[in-house]
């Protein structure tokens, strides 16, 4: 297994090495700039070490971890909207520095972009992860929307509150 640096590296350099479309600018742009913003890259780190950790060689995980990293920005853009954030990592949330209906689109944009990155994969392998994807997609959805009723209420319950986070 390689040192954890390597992996977040190989996603750092796999992200700017990513060629996003220069048009429409305003629906690329948001997504630029929040991939920019940094972060641990946790998500796509443990991507790439569960394959080093199964014997897979870390490198065929790229784009399933460029997926993930892709899908946990989506997320981000989507839940400053409804949260209302105005920062995010220390700088202006999307829908802040754009508008909402761009912070929207780009944030769809971004899911769709995620699942080109099964395409690299063989159609075995490309049913697997995208069968995986969306049913984690919908779990994260409904743990959003778990949150978002919780706002409304002045307690929650430990079993609830395992219902939202898993």
């Amino acid at each position: 297994m390689q040192h954890i640096g390597i992996y977040k590296q190989a996603i750092d350099l796999a992200l700017n090495e990513q060629q996003l479309p220069e048009s429409p600018l305003r629906l690329y742009a948001p997504i630029e700039y929040i991939l920019s913003l940094g972060g641990k890259r946790l998500r796509p780190v443990l991507t790439l070490m569960s394959c080093d950790c199964f014997g897979g060689a870390y490198t065929q995980a790229i784009p399933a971890a460029l997926a993930v990293e892709l899908f946990h920005n989506f997320s981000l853009i989507h839940d400053d909207i409804m949260d209302q954030a105005p920062l995010r990592r220390g700088q202006q949330t999307v829908h802040h520095k754009w508008d909402l209906n761009t912070g929207i689109l780009s944030g769809d944009a971004l899911l769709i972009l995620a699942y080109r990155h099964f395409e690299s994969y063989t159609p075995e392998v490309f049913s697997a992860l995208s069968k995986l994807f969306s049913q984690t997609a919908i779990e994260v959805c409904e743990g959003q929307q778990y949150d978002m009723d919780f706002e409304q209420r002045q307690e929650v319950g430990m079993d609830q509150y395992l219902l939202m986070i898993n």
